[in-house]
């Protein structure tokens, strides 16, 4: 997992690569794209990037030239970097972040600082909502509308966190108190929305059980975390931060240890499964709250020391965290009809990942040896470098891949095993049409189907087209969202969701941060239709195959059990189910005459 000090170094060089695209000119636009690949792998490095340094390795990582290791050094030495210095003198650092809205881009927004020198967000939403933006070239009511809609994107997640930046903070803030305090702790947890998988998160609540002599002295050493910009609140039992240079709140709460497991469960919720369980125990003559299980008459104590204490009492099952938003979950509870939810330990292989053939990071060996020595359960790695219709992502022509294909062979007698299966995310165009002949899609292991243009239509029709071709086994992010950038294209989910369960088509719960598509919602009609899913990390670098995390969340919420995943079978299975997929799919055109 990556380090600190290497999304911070990383930060800074994406931050050079935002400048010159802001200066605009072929030649700092290659300069750009320099600096943002090299800020991409130094985020995804799995060990702290001085390390790197130290033992020479940095010469034998893709995307990182000599220019940018000498810039590597100078960070390390003095903590920035020259060259970041000199462009700020020359940019509104305000402007920069904007440039990832929809409808901007470097040089829309420099033009428009150009024409009427703005320096800030409220400036740009200024001169959008005024009407002397249309004076200039390009600029219509439909662009202006696209522009201020992306800023209301953005501004969703200036306001929250993705689910995968809290939890990697949450983790990172408790393991360090457990390295600095940890014989004073005696359980700590993160909980509220995050604990439930939410996919963006408000403020981050954490919770550690300890004695309470001790609970001045975890105040204070929270409060004092490297990482915290400012204490908004410190009293006995709880404090409030903010966090970062996002500033991110989080707050603490501190638990006696026999009140830990009612504390987690009122602090996890969600408010209606909370005020559910309140209701059953008021039923049963007893009250509920983040201290205990008691007797009202008595107010004597019946649980409280474990989540499992309480809902035992209550003749209830645990149910599992991502289940607790009151859609159904209390009465199955009570009916003792809780489902064994997917773990990451039923998970047998990844069917998404991209190498160097097309805009991967790392070569198929590289890929296949960091995966076996970080998930030595997986049976399979899926590769799915791009087609050729994506250009920018170095796609594939059908030669390319059959020459992948023979890479692949050399790979796995190099592992003495079977591991690597030769696929490919295929690009579906805008006629429906895929981007790579029938001929080689059957030659291929396993085959996804994705849309990467024409976001602005609904597509429907194009994934449908998709389904129906027997050598496609998923559809690929269905609904093409970037949280906090681009919204999902226009879809009939509905329709979708039909067809794939006609034509025996799966459907991928990709886990990358900014996707997490399908969402649970999605997901879970899929798993009441019928429909296999996939869980995927789309991966480019190698810290990307952790996001399998984020895909199982997902499933969770969407009441997803070990049978409701593809990727929870062996490979011959998967054979299989390949082959009645063809024949559905068959038999659904067919019956349709398409």
């Amino acid at each position: 997992m990556t380090t600190s000090r290497n999304r911070e170094l990383a930060k800074l060089l994406a931050r050079i690569a935002d400048m010159y695209e802001f200066l605009g000119g072929d030649t700092n636009r290659f300069r750009a794209l320099a600096y943002r690949k090299a800020a991409q792998v130094i985020e995804n490095l799995p060990e702290d990037i001085a390390s790197y340094i130290e033992k020479h390795d940095l010469q034998k990582v893709h995307g990182i030239g000599q220019k940018t290791i000498e810039k590597i050094r100078e960070f390390l030495k003095t903590g920035t970097i020259k060259k970041y210095e000199e462009l700020r003198k020359q940019v509104p650092e305000a402007l920069i972040p904007l440039m990832d809205v929809p409808g901007l881009g470097p040089k829309t927004l420099r033009q428009l600082y150009e024409a009427f020198h703005i320096q800030t967000e409220d400036d740009l939403i200024h001169i959008l909502k005024s009407g002397k933006v249309y004076q200039l070239k390009g600029f219509g009511p439909k662009k202006v509308q696209k522009i201020l809609h992306g800023l209301e994107l953005r501004a969703t997640l200036t306001q929250r966190m993705l689910y995968w930046e809290a939890l990697t903070l949450a983790r990172t803030l408790l393991q360090t108190l457990q390295d600095r305090i940890g014989t004073l702790i005696q359980k700590s947890a993160y909980a509220g929305s995050l604990r439930r998988g939410k996919e963006t998160i408000g403020d981050i609540d954490l919770l550690i059980s300890a004695s309470p002599q001790h609970h001045t002295t975890i105040i204070q050493a929270f409060t004092q975390l490297p990482d915290v910009k400012e204490v908004l609140a410190a009293g006995e039992t709880k404090a409030s931060v903010l966090v970062g240079d996002n500033r991110r709140q989080v707050d603490l709460r501190l638990i006696q240890p026999h009140q830990w497991g009612a504390a987690l469960m009122y602090f996890t919720g969600s408010k209606n499964h909370n005020v559910r369980l309140r209701e059953l125990a008021r039923a049963h003559g007893w009250k509920l709250n983040e201290y205990g299980l008691f007797d009202e008459a008595s107010n004597k104590r019946l649980a409280g020391t474990t989540e499992e204490e309480v809902f035992a009492q209550l003749n209830m099952q645990w149910i599992p965290p991502e289940m607790r938003e009151d859609q159904g979950e209390i009465e199955l509870a009570l009916n003792h009809q809780i489902p064994k939810l997917v773990s990451i330990q039923d998970i047998r292989g990844d069917m998404q990942s991209h190498s160097t053939w097309s805009d991967g990071s790392l070569s198929i060996l590289e890929m296949a040896d960091y995966v076996l020595k970080h998930f030595p359960h997986y049976e399979y790695l899926v590769l799915t470098d791009h087609s050729q219709a994506v250009r920018i992502a170095g796609g594939l022509s059908p030669e390319q891949f059959r020459q992948q294909k023979e890479e692949i062979q050399k790979v796995n007698a190099e592992l003495g095993r079977d591991f690597v299966k030769a696929g490919a995310e295929v690009d579906i165009l805008p006629n429906g049409q895929l981007d790579l002949p029938n001929e080689l899609l059957k030659e291929l292991d396993f085959v996804i189907a994705s849309i990467h243009s024409h976001f602005q239509r609904d597509n429907t029709d194009r994934i449908i087209q998709a389904c129906l071709n027997p050598y496609v086994h998923a559809i690929g992010h269905p609904t093409g969202r970037l949280l906090g950038t681009r919204e999902p294209y226009p879809l009939n989910m509905e329709q979708i969701i039909e067809v794939c369960a006609q034509t025996g088509t799966a459907l991928e719960i990709n886990g990358q941060p900014d996707r997490m598509d399908l969402n649970d919602q999605y997901a879970r009609w899929a798993r009441e239709a019928g429909v296999p899913l996939i869980l995927s990390t789309d991966a480019h670098y190698s810290s990307n195959f952790h996001y399998m995390e984020i895909a199982v969340v997902i499933a969770r919420r969407a009441w997803c059990t070990p049978q409701h995943i593809l990727n929870t079978r062996p490979w011959q299975e998967i054979t299989l189910w390949k082959q009645e997929k063809a024949s559905k799919t068959q038999t659904y055109k067919t019956k349709r005459h398409f």
